[in-house]
């Protein structure tokens, strides 16, 4: 974010980290990861095809690169759960967090921050029910390699979004959400009630349904495990 504020970044840039001493995630949480085993990359994008109002989208397709990418390695049950945690079965596999940068009320550049657990086995007491590709597959990974897949994976889809435009990034989305129509336990605050997952819409809000149908927008809600 400092090179884009300085202007010596550029479309498609990324930096990998082999060390993180400050890696962070989703509402200021800590991403947590041993040296040299897993990935931790940015990414420059620089939203030309995207209007400002449409943060959402670049999120969504962050999400289903990296699900593409991880599920080509890990198998079918890898699945994104909102906003854009990448889950297998039921454990965190990687997170993802994008940061904005604007000029005035333009929006210059995009910061794709992608966290995925490749080849660590042992986490610390205070990670929630992570799993790692090593643990999932009994193999280990050039996490490098690896890096540079993704990296050109995304920039590839990002740059067909000028071609295809958002029509069906919205339904690819939902069809590999966590949970869909299935009863889940979110908690709100102190109130914790059981729900099903019914979609996400354009704008990023989880729509939910038992006795009414609600909505949330980021940061309202939490899933209870």
């Amino acid at each position: 974010m400092d090179m884009v504020h300085e202007g010596m970044a550029s479309h498609g840039m990324a930096w990998f980290a082999h060390e993180q001493t400050a890696g962070k995630g989703q509402r200021g949480r800590e991403w947590l990861s041993e040296p040299g085993q897993n990935i931790a990359l940015s990414v420059v994008l620089e939203p030309l095809s995207l209007k400002t109002g449409e943060q959402f989208a670049l999120s969504m397709l962050v999400g289903l690169v990296c699900h593409e990418f991880f599920a080509g390695l890990a198998g079918e049950e890898t699945s994104i759960k909102w906003p854009n945690d990448l889950y297998w079965r039921d454990r965190k596999a990687g997170g993802v967090l994008v940061e904005n940068s604007y000029h005035g009320r333009t929006w210059k550049y995009a910061v794709v921050g992608i966290g995925i657990n490749i080849n660590q086995v042992h986490f610390t007491a205070g990670a929630k029910n992570p799993v790692s590709l090593k643990q999932i597959t009994g193999k280990t990974f050039d996490t490098v390699e690896l890096a540079r897949q993704l990296q050109a994976l995304l920039v590839q889809q990002f740059d067909g979004l000028a071609k295809k435009g958002l029509a069906g990034l919205e339904a690819a989305y939902n069809q590999h959400l966590y949970k869909r129509n299935q009863p889940v336990k979110l908690k709100k605050g102190a109130q914790i009630f059981e729900t099903t997952i019914k979609n996400v819409t354009a704008q990023g809000q989880l729509i939910t349904e038992d006795v009414v149908e609600r909505s949330f927008g980021f940061g309202e809600v939490e899933f209870v495990f």
